[in-house]
């Protein structure tokens, strides 16, 4: 090692047609691994590592669940794998492409039947099948209540859950990428009625079985029921691992997630030396021992973004994301989640390497998203990473706000607790840098060229901003490509919002302070002053009641539960108390001016204060229906 302007820099250790030495990448992932379950308290963790056509790594760390000889087993230990399952449907769908039956350019009605087929909602353009491939279907992003359902006996069959769960469309398809899980699960639900079989035996009759993945599989550990696939069986569900949940208290175990109705969104379950096989058959353009799974042009796609977009940032090839890695090399893959398992495989063509690595804890986001850009670090960038430094930023604040991401819900309490548990943020620190904190992961940027253009402190990844007319951003594209973030307007701005949130309680328990400490006090009030009086205290009730039911929901916001229960009491009772008190808030302003006039009566200070009152609510209704709030019918 040489010192370099500053900064250690490190020849390549390798070149890009030269192969990883086994021993130097065991060493490697031990010491990674094993730094995050120290600091990260990460449970357990599986690693394959392929290149050259063969596994170089294959191993496992930590306990697969509770009970002895539960440690992580890489050939035996299965983990759930989210999203990584859309991969399988996407080459389910090619291979319908390659056969001719499917057209990417086709409207996805036309392979859908009539009670599945999505309405236009006032839009031009109809849905294509290759707008699912590259998540830019513009569909809402629904998921509170029946994307995870912690119950089997609540798990409907794919084409109902289709039906009656069907996302809004927001926007035109084709115009940017906001990830959506019922997207893939419709592409999914296609495939698998033109071979007229469910989800689950297609796949393993296409891809798995021919690959030799016998321990891979999209069913879920549940009795057999009437009308759905056949569960897991009992020889896999036995080596499927536990979740954890992290705590003061410790691991926490966690219940089976089931996510059987969106199968091919996400059910899928592996051990990583089946990810090992498929990860092979995928650098080989579709083939793996003598099998193929599909053909030099399918290859070709997965490797081709459909959307335009700036460099550095993910075009979805055909539902591979694209990834900068260290070196200027590219990566395609898919990371997958559930609230206790992630999972990331990446593929780097040029080095013809594969890293699969999955967790079975809460915390493990960090360690399947650092590993495999680590290992092509460590033996193939040119120099370690280095902290870009800032340059001044013109005119920061056109950059900094509050924004909302476009995968949200866009209607209903769930819009209402999106936009208020979602607020992403955008600021300039003093040394110079940008600072993103999307979803509480904190990221800095440095200016890059041309104006909203960024490029991440500490990588490749690259932020584009649109900006409007007067200079300022509408919005910005992250590096994942998984959603646009909209700059927050005025009326959606969440400091407005919390400080007409204050005020309305505080006219609330004043109009009842009020009413105990007048009592036997004034003059006689006229007909309407009365009418007004008993209005007002029913409104503030109403009022004081959605304050109080939300409040008691969103003291149970971090309870990992909480997703399987909506709306639930708490939520309705919220809903339906703010949707009576903007009546009684509308009546209010409506009788005020009646309370003026009449012989004796209210003082001058109470006709002000209820006039007051009256103006508050009625603002504050408004702003709870923009987010959403009065519509409790929605939920």
């Amino acid at each position: 090692m040489v010192l370099a302007g500053g900064a250690w820099a490190q020849a390549p250790r390798l070149a890009r047609g030269e192969p990883i030495p086994p021993a130097d990448l065991e060493r490697l992932v031990d010491g990674a691994v094993a730094d995050a379950m120290a600091v990260e308290h990460v449970a357990g963790v599986s690693v394959a590592v392929v290149q050259g056509g063969r596994t170089v790594l294959l191993k496992g760390y930590g306990v697969s669940g509770l009970g002895p000889g539960r440690t992580v087993d890489p050939s035996r230990t299965l983990f759930r794998i989210g999203s990584i399952s859309k991969t399988f449907t996407w080459i389910a769908l090619m291979r319908e492409v390659e056969r001719g039956r499917v057209r990417l350019d086709a409207p996805v009605n036309d392979y859908l039947p009539v009670e599945l087929r999505i309405p236009n909602q006032g839009f031009e353009r109809p849905i294509r099948i290759v707008d699912l491939m590259s998540h830019a279907s513009g569909f809402e992003d629904i998921k509170l209540g029946h994307l995870f359902i912690d119950r089997p006996a609540r798990i409907p069959p794919a084409a109902r859950y289709l039906a009656d769960h069907r996302p809004d469309r927001v926007r035109e398809p084709g115009e940017l990428a906001s990830y959506s899980n019922y997207g893939a699960a419709l592409a999914g639900h296609i495939v698998a009625r033109l071979n007229g079989l469910d989800y689950e035996s297609l796949v393993e009759r296409d891809v798995l079985r021919p690959l030799g993945m016998a321990r891979t599989t999209f069913r879920e550990p549940r009795p057999p029921r009437a009308g759905l696939p056949a569960p897991m069986p009992q020889a896999l569900a036995d080596n499927l691992a536990t979740g954890f949940f992290w705590g003061s208290s410790g691991f926490k175990p966690f219940g089976v997630e089931y996510v059987g109705q969106t199968a091919a969104a996400g059910a899928a379950s592996s051990t990583a030396a089946d990810m090992a096989r498929y990860m092979r058959m995928q650098l080989a353009g579709g083939a793996l021992e003598g099998m193929r799974i599909y053909g030099p042009r399918t290859a070709q796609a997965f490797r081709t973004p459909i959307l335009a977009v700036p460099e550095g940032v993910n075009g979805w090839a055909h539902g591979y994301m694209v990834r900068p890695l260290p070196g200027g090399l590219r990566g395609y893959g898919h990371g997958g989640s559930l609230q206790t398992f992630f999972s990331n495989m990446v593929l780097a063509p040029d080095l013809d390497l594969g890293v699969f690595v999955t967790t079975n804890t809460s915390t493990g986001r960090g360690v399947v998203e650092r590993l495999p850009g680590l290992i092509v670090q460590a033996f193939y960038a040119p120099s370690p990473a280095v902290l870009r430094k800032p340059t001044p930023i013109a005119d920061g604040d056109r950059y900094a706000g509050t924004y909302f991401a476009t995968r949200r819900a866009y209607s209903g309490p769930e819009k209402f607790v999106d936009l208020l548990t979602k607020a992403d943020e955008v600021s300039v620190a003093p040394q110079g840098y940008l600072v993103t904190n999307i979803g509480s992961q904190v990221q800095a940027w440095v200016a890059d060229g041309a104006p909203g253009r960024f490029r991440a402190a500490d990588g490749g990844q690259a932020l584009n901003f649109v900006l409007g007319r007067d200079g300022r951003a509408v919005s910005f594209l992250g590096a994942r490509g998984t959603f646009t973030l909209e700059r927050a307007g005025p009326a959606l701005d969440p400091r407005l919002f919390q400080a007409a949130a204050a005020l309305a309680l505080a006219a609330a328990l004043a109009t009842w302070i009020g009413f105990f400490t007048r009592r036997g006090r004034g003059g006689e009030p006229t007909p309407w002053q009365r009418r007004a009086d008993l209005l007002s205290l029913g409104t503030a009730s109403f009022w004081l009641t959605a304050f109080v039911a939300f409040g008691l929901w969103f003291a149970h916001v971090d309870d990992p539960t909480i997703v399987y229960r909506w709306p639930g009491p708490a939520v309705l009772t919220a809903a339906w108390a703010a949707f009576a008190a903007a009546l009684g808030s509308l009546a209010m302003a409506m009788v005020a001016p009646l309370t003026l006039w009449g012989a004796g009566g209210w003082s001058l200070g109470r006709k002000g204060r209820h006039a007051l009152a009256a103006l508050v609510f009625v603002l504050f209704s408004g702003l709870v229906a923009l987010r959403g709030g009065l519509t409790p019918w929605a939920a």
